[in-house]
């Protein structure tokens, strides 16, 4: 392969002029060889460095730096994230659309892969007005207002998670080496990293407009899909500002 041990030797081989002829004897071998371990570390260096200069290509910490020099603080990589996961989550929101109602709807998309509910209460699309036939009581339809306008209602889901696929639980039926109920030696890295509440309160601030108050609610189970906007009486529910 290019660059490793023995293509250095060949090289360097090749470059020896004619007088110590074809064959290698045993000093000759072990003076190139040695050589050519040191050139190949160099190589190996400059190849790493090679892909740390593209975003397509970074890897480690190179990706973090990446990230804090297009966005600080407010992009860091989460708790056993991967690098192929991160290196997607930044060039997401490289170009990542902002300030807009899609933009909300399509950051919690991406983040916990379920579409949330967005209820404007100025907005006759969300909450109905006369003569338009897209709302009825109890049925379709949220409460609308025009006493409290710039903001935003967003119901959404977090993604379930499971444990470790195939592996008995800790406490469970007995389990063995390679039976139906299987055991082994696992770690946290084995589970894929989680979505939280803050996760998405911090993506919303993130791309929504300036000025305006986005209230958040995580749903237990289904998101509401018309039957009045209830952010006080849902189960397991959490309502705050996103100013």
């Amino acid at each position: 392969m290019t660059g490793d041990q023995n293509d250095v030797s060949a090289r360097l081989r090749g470059l020896l002029p004619p007088w110590f002829g074809a064959a290698l004897t045993p000093v000759l071998s072990a003076l190139l060889g040695g050589i050519a371990a040191a050139l190949s570390f160099v190589y190996s260096l400059y190849a790493y460095a090679v892909l740390q200069t593209r975003l397509q290509t970074t890897t480690e910490g190179w990706l973090d730096l990446a990230a804090w020099d297009f966005f600080g603080p407010d992009l860091l990589r989460r708790t056993l994230q991967s690098d192929a996961s991160f290196r997607t989550t930044i060039q997401a929101n490289l170009i990542r659309p902002r300030g807009t109602r899609p933009a909300i709807i399509k950051v919690i998309t991406d983040l916990t892969g379920i579409a949330p509910t967005v209820i404007e209460p100025m907005r006759p699309l969300d909450c109905g007005a006369y003569g338009v036939g897209i709302s009825a009581y109890g049925t379709a339809g949220y409460w609308g207002s025009r006493s409290i306008p710039y903001q935003a209602f967003v119901q959404f889901q977090l993604p379930a998670y499971g444990g470790i696929p195939s592996v008995i639980g800790y406490g469970n039926a007995p389990g063995g080496y390679g039976q139906a109920s299987q055991i082994e030696y696992a770690s946290l890295s084995y589970v894929n990293a989680q979505v939280t509440f803050e996760d998405v309160c911090e993506a919303i601030t993130a791309v929504k407009p300036e000025g305006t108050i986005v209230w958040v609610q995580e749903m237990a189970g289904a998101a509401s899909s018309g039957t009045g906007l209830d952010f006080e009486s849902a189960e397991n529910t959490i309502m705050i500002p996103v100013l």
